[in-house]
């Protein structure tokens, strides 16, 4: 890496207004899974091992938390059975997959004829 790699940030991709919206909808779950248990935002932040206001942030949709912080909320709110449900019922995949094994399949080669050998012993 050089110098200026380690100074400069990696740029973010921004997200799409899809991805954006699903952001928030989640943060949305979780803080209705949170007040379903009548726990507060600092309870939760605090037995989650980050900030208030990671919290807060992840509630609101925010993108910046990690796949690590999720998690612990999950575990803080005991849903964390729920982060196994990430992909699990992947249908394009199946449907892509059997796509492909639907296809037709490629022939083998020819195979070429080759002539018998004369022995000695053979009459003409």
């Amino acid at each position: 890496m050089t110098e200026l790699s380690l100074i400069m940030p990696r740029s973010k991709q921004a997200l799409l207004p899809k991805q954006k919206r699903m952001l928030v909808r989640v943060g949305g779950q979780l803080r209705l899974a949170r007040l379903r248990r009548r726990l507060s935002a600092q309870q939760v932040a605090e037995r989650a091992g980050i900030a208030r206001s990671t919290l807060a942030l992840i509630e609101n949709g925010s993108s910046s938390s990690s796949i690590e912080t999720l998690f612990r909320i999950l575990s803080v709110l005991g849903l964390e059975e729920d982060f196994l449900a990430l992909a699990k019922d992947d249908e394009l995949g199946r449907r892509l997959e059997d796509a492909k094994l639907t296809s037709p399949r490629k022939r083998a080669p020819k195979r070429t004829k080759s002539k018998p050998v004369k022995k000695a012993t053979d009459k003409p």
